[in-house]
């Protein structure tokens, strides 16, 4: 068989490659997508084989396409509690955060990790939406001293249950120390990381981003090589895991017409906190006045499905419309049909019967508690 190589890829200019790109066409890439106009690969082979990878070994995978809004100067704290709802005043540096970004209207704009490298330095992780754009432009009308950049900054995600001691082979016992949710600025034979023990799997995991684009083939072969002991695999974000997990995908299970009470994340709201934001106003109206749909979870009483969705599936119940799938999957562990779904209020009770509009036909739903698995998060925050 004729192996692959970057040339065999029709990509042109306009759409940036990773510093990993040649590397994941050498480890197994046949697929990409595109993602904050970068370059991602989706497709290492089997989707299957590589949640198997995940949960029971270690999987690297590229995620330079989420890219860093960095945000400093005198007033950068200000500024960045500006653009979220979620009280950052406890927000110690060396932190992470997950936050929601929001527009006037509550809508959600992006749900980044935030990290906090320093008192007046912030960077944003992103999911994919031009949050670049629009702190820009609010840093504009502010009347607040802050640079907003996109630095030279590009993620690895290593995830899986082997990470830890992965991870241990290429920065020692030091590692031990990196609580959940923290980060911490290293190097690895000179190469210039941020590491955070952080991910988009549901799994116990680590990201390191990197600060040198010019050093990614070689950061990419040290952690292969120090992962072949312990079963890592090339892969990609896995659908299967994170819909598993109740993972959320921007612009699929959210969007800027949805706001953070249609998905359960009043905890990310702090309306009661002494800090001003954009989209208070509405949302403590939405809080007030209750919201007329919800996210949740469904399991699909059909045939193994194929793949995720590629498109939203309307969701019935007694032939009317009441919202849609946003992520499907078939979860081979759980041996079900899981997904997670916009649904109208009075249709979202747990226990409740619907039909959804597969594209093979119809098939009999049923809402059920999310997430799917692990539910008090006991993988990803263990020491």
């Amino acid at each position: 068989m004729t192996k692959t190589t970057a040339s065999d890829f029709g990509f042109g200019t306009q759409i940036r490659k990773s510093p990993y790109f040649d590397a994941t066409v050498r480890w197994g890439a046949t697929g990409f997508s595109v993602y904050n106009h970068m370059y991602i690969p989706r497709d290492f082979g089997d989707p299957v084989q590589n949640f198997w990878n995940l949960v029971s070994k270690a999987i690297l995978c590229d995620v330079a396409v989420e890219r860093q809004v960095e945000i400093t100067g005198p007033d950068a704290a200000r500024f960045t509690q500006l653009l979220t709802p979620r009280d950052l005043s406890q927000c110690a540096v060396g932190q992470c955060k997950y936050v929601l970004i929001t527009n006037a209207e509550g809508g959600i704009l992006n749900d980044p990790v935030l990290l906090r490298l320093a008192e007046n330095h912030f960077w944003l992780s992103l999911a994919d939406s031009d949050v670049l754009l629009w702190a820009q432009g609010v840093a504009v009308h502010s009347g607040m001293d802050v640079t907003i950049t996109e630095p030279d900054v590009s993620p690895l995600q290593l995830q899986g249950p082997n990470s830890g001691e992965i991870m241990k082979a290429l920065f020692g016992d030091r590692i031990n120390d990196l609580r959940y949710y923290w980060l911490e600025e290293m190097d690895l034979d000179g190469i210039p990381l941020v590491v955070s023990r952080t991910g988009w799997s549901s799994e116990l995991g680590y990201e390191l981003y990197l600060r040198d684009d010019s050093r990614g083939d070689e950061l990419w072969e040290k952690i292969m090589a120090a992962g072949e002991p312990h079963g890592i695999a090339a892969g990609h974000t896995s659908s299967i895991r994170r819909i598993e997990g109740g993972m959320l995908s921007y612009h699929a299970d959210m969007d800027i017409h949805t706001n953070p009470y249609e998905l359960g994340l009043d905890r990310l709201v702090n309306l009661d906190a002494n800090s001003d934001f954009i989209g208070r106003q509405a949302l403590q109206n939405i809080r007030d006045t209750g919201v007329t749909r919800k996210q949740v979870g469904l399991e699909i009483s059909a045939e193994p499905l194929r793949g995720a969705n590629t498109t939203f599936w309307p969701v019935l119940n007694s032939s009317e419309t009441v919202g849609k799938v946003t992520s499907a999957v078939y979860s081979p562990r759980l041996e079900s049909n899981i997904a997670l779904a916009m649904l109208d209020i009075e249709s979202a009770q747990t226990g409740t019967r619907l039909q959804v509009q597969l594209p093979t036909g119809s098939a009999t739903a049923t809402v059920v508690e999310k997430p799917f698995y692990d539910p008090k998060k006991k993988i990803t925050t263990k020491s």
